[in-house]
């Protein structure tokens, strides 16, 4: 924060007033005065009164003073007045909201993390990136991951609160707020960083969440961004891999962008070409004529890679029985699933149905 914002506020108030005002940081130091002799004058006794007292207005040193306002609540900078009467009070408190509204718009205007936020949700020309980062004092080839928090169920507005907590760095990482239920974690990282760095990381955050405040919640993790630029992609990809994962991968809390495979390009699809491709698969009938257990015989199938004996095995039946079950899937579709081409097209309609059903309902 310069001074110079200070003085400049302070010299236009001194035509209303013949009191002096001044401001002082948490040490008592007067770092801008409407009376400038009195620049770098210790008031040491006052800061600490108004760093510790609870009242409206603290009176020390024969003046009248109370802290600006600021992120968090802390302590940075105070005013004061000169003298210990109301007439000081009324000024000091006059003075106090003048000042704190021009500290938090020029905070708010230079601040990294507003700065981070307007990058991730394109706030800002892409041109202008760099030359905001140079004035900010920000590297821009530093490298970042983003991780969005979504709370599900209940939503509890300290979260932000928990999440700053295990992220204390502001200059580092970053824990921005994005609407009621989202919170992104801008985090610094290696560029080698591994993805299961990331994923304990991820469900650090959740178990802390869950412990703290009872919040359940689901963490989508995009991939490294290895430049300020490419932080907005890395926030869409943590956005993309919670949506994907509702749809594909439901019991998952902990999504990551790289890891969503193929439901990543199926959800990107238009539903009228997913459509003419289920159509197209299933020829002979409708993928809607498999009852649940043939369904669920299919999935396990394909969870033990296309083993017949595995998945007999795992089914608690007959290797011959669940030969049959196979023959009679083959019959219907017309897709044999212990032949891997088949298997594969037929993972893929499974997927596209599943994406399709998850339109449907969300349309009601």
């Amino acid at each position: 924060m310069t001074n110079q914002i200070f003085s400049d506020l302070i010299q236009q108030m001194k035509a209303a007033t013949s009191r002096e005002i001044g401001v002082v940081d948490p040490e008592g130091n007067v770092i801008a005065c409407s009376n400038p002799g009195q620049i770098a004058a210790k008031y040491p006794r006052l800061a600490y009164s108004i760093a510790v007292s609870e009242e409206e207005v603290c009176c020390a040193s024969g003046r009248t003073g109370k802290a600006l306002t600021s992120f968090g609540g802390s302590f940075d900078y105070a005013v004061y007045v000169d003298g210990e009467d109301e007439m000081a009070k009324s000024l000091c408190l006059m003075a106090q909201v003048a000042l704190s509204c021009t500290k938090n718009y020029y905070e708010e205007k230079h601040d990294k993390a507003t700065f981070v936020k307007n990058i991730i949700t394109d706030n800002i020309l892409p041109g202008d990136i760099f030359i905001k980062a140079k004035e900010l004092h920000f590297p821009a080839d530093q490298s970042y991951t983003v991780f969005l928090v979504r709370q599900t169920g209940s939503v509890d507005m300290g979260a932000v609160d928990v999440l700053l907590s295990l992220f204390p760095d502001r200059q580092e990482d970053f824990v921005i707020s994005i609407n009621e239920t989202d919170i992104a974690i801008v985090k610094q990282v290696n560029p080698e960083v591994e993805q299961s760095e990331l994923l304990n990381l991820a469900a650090q955050m959740e178990s802390t969440l869950k412990s703290q405040i009872y919040v359940k919640c689901t963490i989508g993790v995009g991939s490294v961004a290895d430049h300020l630029r490419e932080l907005a992609d890395s926030f869409r990809e943590a956005q993309m891999a919670i949506e994907v994962g509702k749809v594909f991968d439901t019991e998952k809390s902990i999504i990551t962008y790289e890891n969503l495979g193929i439901g990543r390009l199926i959800y990107q699809l238009p539903t009228t070409l997913c459509e003419i491709f289920l159509r197209e698969v299933f020829k002979k009938n409708s993928i809607d004529t498999l009852d649940q257990e043939t369904l669920f015989t299919i999935n396990k199938f394909f969870e033990n890679n296309l083993n017949v004996s595995e998945t007999s095995r795992k089914l608690f039946v007959h290797r011959n029985t669940l030969v049959y079950r196979l023959e009679k899937i083959k019959k219907l579709t017309g897709l044999d699933l212990r032949e891997f081409d088949h298997a594969i097209i037929f993972k893929v309609a499974l997927m596209v149905k599943k994406y399709l059903s998850s339109r449907e309902n969300r349309m009601f």
